[in-house]
């Protein structure tokens, strides 16, 4: 069925492999990004070619995601899917980015998706359906060191992403996250570095290193060809095919091996929620209500 998806962040990444999976579907698309006419035009002009409809969009800006959502949805006459793709990555020691530096990082990727959701739940409540997405990660999950802000921001984004399924399921909203694992996508490339490396230094005999770690991760992604970041982009065609209300709540995409471990973790937390909602006899609320 022919849906009308409106994607932040589709100027690279997964999002412009997003966006060409879903074209290529025959949905209508709505590509949203920043600098659509400065640093993004030929992204912008790639899609618009394809058929996407481009949107102005900065996720860290009130004014420009309401005028954005309101931009789409005179272009379109309404929205069916909102996928929250949009994110910032990090690599380095903790310790060492500033409270700037989350502010910023969170700005965009747990803040950000808060001014989406907020812009679109009112056009969503009026027709009484519609799905949010959330791009999280596997690292909303687990931590691994060096992606300290970054797993906080994903691990904030998993929680919100939980009660706005609950909270919205009476009134017809479906809410899903899809965890990817590690891809070699223009995502690494642009990671944050920690603004202050003056306490770097004491961790001079920490091993390993943060950029060694990084390096040799891109190693093991160069050499399993199976974690293709076009798998992403598929497992949302995948999902958005599934009838609202029988979608899972989680959507692992990982060929590394640490999706297979935590799947385990995904279930047991289904299980539990479901086992807490039954006992306060608000389990209707897992439920999606049509």
């Amino acid at each position: 069925m022919k849906q009308t998806i409106l994607v932040t962040g589709a100027s690279g990444g997964f999002g412009k492999l997003i966006v060409n999976h879903l074209l290529e579907n025959d949905h209508q698309v709505i590509a949203t990004m920043r600098n659509a006419d400065g640093r993004n035009k030929p992204n912008a002009e790639e899609l618009s070619a394809k058929g996407a409809i481009i949107v102005e969009l900065d996720v860290t800006d009130n004014a420009s995601v309401e005028n954005a959502i309101a931009e789409a949805l005179d272009k379109t006459g309404g929205i069916d899917v909102v996928i929250n793709n949009a994110g910032l990555g990090v690599m380095g020691y903790q310790e060492s980015f500033t409270p700037e530096d989350w502010q910023r990082l969170f700005d965009i990727n747990v803040f950000g998706v808060q001014r989406v959701i907020r812009a679109i739940l009112p056009h969503f409540k009026a027709k009484k359906a519609g799905t949010i997405m959330n791009i999280s990660s596997l690292l909303g999950r687990m931590t691994v060191p060096f992606y300290g802000p970054y797993n906080a921001s994903k691990w904030a984004l998993e929680a919100m992403s939980e009660n706005y399924r609950t909270e919205l399921s009476q009134l017809g909203i479906d809410v899903v996250i899809v965890e990817p694992g590690g891809f070699a996508t223009s995502f690494i490339d642009a990671l944050m570095r920690p603004s202050d490396s003056s306490r770097d230094a004491d961790y001079a005999s920490f091993q390993p290193t943060p950029q060694f770690f990084l390096e040799n991760f891109e190693q093991g992604l160069a050499s399993n060809p199976e974690q293709d970041p076009a798998n992403v982009a598929k497992a949302i065609v995948s999902l958005l095919e599934m009838p609202a209300g029988e979608r899972p709540l989680r959507t692992i995409v990982d060929k590394m091996g640490m999706g297979d471990a935590l799947a385990g973790l995904n279930q047991a937390s289904d299980q539990i929620t479901s086992g807490i909602y039954g006992a306060f006899h608000i389990d209707h609320l897992l439920k999606l209500k049509k």
